[in-house]
């Protein structure tokens, strides 16, 4: 939300370290459309639904990738990578690391990275008021993600998009059988995430229904055994990892140390 795939001061930064520390491994940093301005507007106004098919279709034409690869997710990017393992099993995915991913949804906006207080008010406004609207879920990708758990009936009927991934509508085995074919799944948690509410999410974490205050412990969850989770969890298969810091900040060190090691794996 608010980047685009190889900006050199953000995605292109950390294309150009996982290729040095990986001594020049390929890596694929994914645009949506045909344009900058076009990648910028997905994390807007672009479906999850219709990105992830997208992304599908080019990593089944790159060659690089045939024989399985591992993916990085920044932010909604982890959940959106989530749902690429679940619906395209080919090319094969590997390891799954998502950074600061929502994958239990938000409850709330505070800040829109790049966009002015303006606009993002009334985004705001509208996740408030209308999020399960049907026009709103159409055109604005973080009402696809939005998760209320004051009204969890309202939100596993409205979801055009979170709710199917975490099978929460009906359980897709297909889903579980591909999100299990992966060797690990690591999820990292901003321990002082002031954008991601909860911050929880980020590791499979939500409010217990009918309030927005106390967090439900992991494995009480039904995400835990709709999802195959649980399986998982016992095999070894799902790694957290915590980080001091605001959403996404992360150190070049931390990266190379915790991330790298990851990417190396064959």
């Amino acid at each position: 939300m608010g980047d685009t795939c190889c900006v050199p001061f953000s995605l292109g930064a950390i294309m150009n370290l996982i290729v040095e520390q990986t001594k020049g491994g390929y890596v694929r940093s994914l645009q949506i459309g045909g344009n900058v301005l076009i990648d910028w507007q997905s994390g807007f106004f672009i479906h999850p639904n219709e990105q992830v098919d997208y992304v599908c279709k080019q990593l089944l034409q790159d060659e690089h990738l045939a024989k399985g690869y591992h993916a990085i997710g920044f932010s909604q990017g982890g959940q959106f990578l989530r749902a690429v393992a679940e619906r395209c099993p080919n090319p094969p995915m590997r390891n799954l690391i998502t950074l600061g991913g929502q994958h239990q949804g938000i409850f709330g906006l505070p800040m829109c990275p790049t966009l002015t207080e303006k606009p993002c008010d009334y985004i705001t406004r509208l996740l408030d008021n209308a999020a399960y609207a049907p026009e709103v879920q159409k055109a604005l990708v973080q009402a696809t993600y939005w998760h209320d758990p004051i009204m969890e009936n309202k939100y596993r009927l409205g979801s055009t998009f979170l709710a199917d991934i975490n099978n929460e509508l009906f359980i897709n085995k297909f889903y579980i059988e591909n999100l299990q074919k992966l060797k690990k799944f690591v999820m990292v948690q901003f321990l002082n995430d002031t954008i991601v509410q909860p911050k929880e999410s980020q590791w499979f974490q939500y409010y217990t229904t009918g309030q927005n205050k106390v967090i439900q412990p992991f494995t009480e969850s039904k995400v835990y055994q709709d999802l195959g989770l649980d399986k998982m969890h016992r095999q070894g298969q799902l790694v957290f990892l915590g980080v001091e810091g605001d959403h996404l900040a992360i150190s070049k060190a931390w990266f190379i140390q915790n991330i790298v090691p990851l990417l190396l794996e064959k």
